[in-house]
């Protein structure tokens, strides 16, 4: 099916364009929650908010978007100044203080969603739906809401990005320099609060916390500074409500908000994997690297030494000999030290194996590595420099 064509759908365009607003602010909101390691923040405020949906839905006496998140946003910000004043003042860690608070909260919850459910009101019909999300109901008034709450969320985050910055990495600094430190983390809470409350109607409750985390996680494995995060996790966020909507509208049956989450874990995979630097293959190529060049190292001086021990600086070496004395195949490291001129091949006894002599170059390299060894002992603060053989 053309997805140009599957866009014009009204309903599937509806979800699609909500699900974009619901990633961008939960990537950049997300991002200072995880730099803050308050990951499980989003859980729990999740889990906060499930009480103001239905204390909203108690007040207005209907499920219109509006009452429903303002109640959820309510909560969810209660729930946030108690674990906040639960740090605070008290002995508690963050993680025990984010475990009681979602506990009573959620509990809280299920129990008014429990009275209203026994109440013959046919208003209260898919209450429970925010549990799980139900993207499907998204209506355009309902984008309004979410484009102005995700405008509000950005419009925030753009005035006080110096403030929120400094907060996230150094709050006694930020302190120092007279920074309301206080105002500003419960701002950034409540901030989160708000992109937890307009993502519960696509994700719901339950899933969330992953909304808040994965766009963030991803977009660190690919840079080191804040701004870029930022654009990135934000961008993450919007990719994958977007193509998350679009499965779900081809695969029938499948529900939007759980194949959000499946393609923003599919980013963080992705990322986790291949980002440069911080990624786990790039991680194990450089580990391949550093051991191909410390091999190398420790050929070139064992070679150098038996030539000051032989008193002959072009002491011919077997290869056979190196390669029983390291417990393993020597072949590849010759042949790469060979290549950058550090030893050279010679006719010696070929009946016994290959034989090697350190050019020029190679005594000079193996001297300089000796060299920084000896440096690097005296002084252990000092790296060893190498050079890379591989």
């Amino acid at each position: 099916m053309d997805i140009f064509a599957l866009l014009n759908d009204f309903t599937i365009r509806n979800v699609a364009l909500g699900a974009m607003f619901l990633g961008v602010s939960s990537g950049v909101l997300g991002s200072f929650a995880v730099l803050r390691k308050q990951s499980l923040l989003g859980d729990m405020l999740s889990h906060a908010a499930l009480p103001g949906i239905v204390l909203g839905f108690m007040v207005a006496g209907t499920r219109q978007l509006l009452p429903l998140l303002l109640g959820a946003l309510i909560s969810g910000t209660l729930a946030a100044l108690f674990m906040l004043l639960l740090i605070k003042r008290s002995r508690l860690k963050t993680d025990a203080a984010l475990g009681i608070v979602l506990s009573f909260f959620f509990a809280i919850g299920i129990v008014l969603l429990t009275l209203v459910q026994g109440n013959p009101n046919a208003n209260q019909a898919g209450l429970t739906g925010f549990l799980f999300g139900q993207a499907a109901s998204i209506v355009p008034s309902d984008l309004w809401i979410l484009a102005v709450v995700t405008g509000f969320a950005l419009v925030i985050v753009t005035l006080l990005w110096k403030e929120f910055k400094v907060v996230t990495f150094d709050a006694q600094f930020a302190h120092t320099l007279g920074f309301p430190t206080g105002v500003l983390e419960i701002a950034l809470t409540s901030m989160v609060a708000l992109a937890v409350v307009i993502g519960l109607q696509f994700v719901g409750v339950i899933l969330m916390a992953a909304m808040i985390i994965a766009p963030a996680v991803a977009a660190r494995q690919w840079t080191e500074r804040l701004e870029i995060m930022v654009l990135l996790a934000a961008l993450f966020g919007a990719l994958s409500g977007v193509v998350g909507a679009v499965i779900s509208a081809l695969a029938r049956g499948l529900s939007t908000g759980p194949v959000i989450v499946l393609c923003a874990s599919l980013i963080v995979l992705i990322s986790l994997l291949f980002a440069p630097n911080r990624g786990l293959l790039w991680a194990a190529l450089k580990q391949r690297q550093h051991r191909a060049s410390l091999r190398s190292q420790q050929i070139l001086t064992s070679l150098y030494k038996l030539g000051e021990e032989h008193n002959n600086p072009a002491y011919l070496t077997e290869q056979g000999m190196m390669s029983a004395y390291f417990g393993a195949d020597t072949a590849r490291v010759f042949k790469r030290l060979e290549s950058r001129g550090f030893i050279s091949r010679t006719v010696h006894m070929p009946e016994e194996g290959e034989h090697w002599e350190l050019t020029p170059a190679g005594r000079q390299e193996a001297e300089r590595i000796l060299q920084s060894f000896e440096a690097s002992s005296e002084n252990p603060k000092l790296e060893t420099p190498g050079a890379s053989y591989a």
